[in-house]
């Protein structure tokens, strides 16, 4: 794909980018093995293993969980009322949409405790090694805290497109807005609203400025990272696009991305 070929010109030293259409890689630049910090595209690896975790029966969408009043619906979503790095209530549950990295840690221990076992363990074991993804671990918090390659998030933008380790059904369920209409600030963009959330995935939307393109569905979601890091999929077309960088996010991103995003969307849909 001549689109990808853009990144080579973005104002950092590693890029690695690939695009996944049809189960398997159909565009890509850079060293493809090469590991990056995720920094908040974390949450959707977490995001997945809280679905198998659901999938399996070890947690339910609404047991109690957080703050009083707030159950896994509610972390998973940013909308238990934690502040954005702290375990500090600043509203109702379900009246806000505050994204919050203590949320998710929040969260990674309530799973562990359920399934007996470290979040990192769980989160190897039911996701990582089912695809394959053999450089992926989480060496931090369950917010912003793996590294993987983007040959290992090719497999899982795969596997996002087309679920093998939970149902479809689920996977729909948490791409699809949770608690709609509230608003709150996408990190970097600004404030949303409203500010689209599903069950760890960010929802593309109506939201204007947007990392994603101009061009992209509603439908689209996914996450971007503060490391210079996105992975987005847009089911309209059955296609996903990860791009990993060694440059922290900023000004840079918010030019480059979107115009980048909406020429790859451009050449896919030439494709089909």
């Amino acid at each position: 794909m001549r689109s990808v070929e853009v990144a080579a010109s973005w104002p950092v030293e590693n890029v690695a980018v690939a695009v996944v259409s049809g189960g398997s890689v159909v565009g890509s630049l850079g060293d493809q093995q090469r590991v990056f910090p995720l920094a908040s595209v974390t949450k959707l690896l977490t995001s997945y293993a809280v679905l198998v975790a659901v999938e399996e029966g070890a947690i339910e969408w609404d047991q109690p969980a957080g703050p009083p009043g707030a159950t896994v619906r509610h972390l998973i979503s940013h909308t238990a009322g934690y502040a954005f790095d702290k375990a500090e209530v600043q509203a109702e549950p379900g009246k806000r949409r505050i994204y919050s990295n203590a949320g998710f840690d929040v969260l990674a221990s309530f799973v562990a405790s359920a399934c007996e076992m470290p979040f990192a363990t769980y989160l190897h074991e039911a996701v990582f090694v089912p695809l394959g993804m053999k450089s992926s671990t989480l060496v931090g918090s369950a917010g912003a805290g793996a590294e993987s390659c983007a040959a290992d998030l090719a497999l899982f933008a795969a596997e996002l497109l087309s679920p093998s380790l939970v149902s479809r059904e689920l996977v729909s369920e948490a791409t699809s807005v949770v608690f709609p209409g509230l608003n709150g600030v996408l990190p970097g963009y600004g404030m949303q609203k409203p500010n689209d959330w599903g069950l760890g995935f960010e929802i593309r939307d109506g939201k204007s400025p947007h990392w994603t393109g101009n061009s992209f569905s509603p439908r689209t979601f996914g996450h971007f990272g503060q490391s210079g890091t996105f992975l987005w999929v847009d089911p309209e077309i059955s296609a996903a696009c990860v791009a990993l960088t060694d440059l922290r996010f900023g000004p840079w991103a918010v030019e480059a991305w979107t115009p980048f995003s909406d020429g790859v969307r451009a050449e896919l849909s030439q494709r089909a």
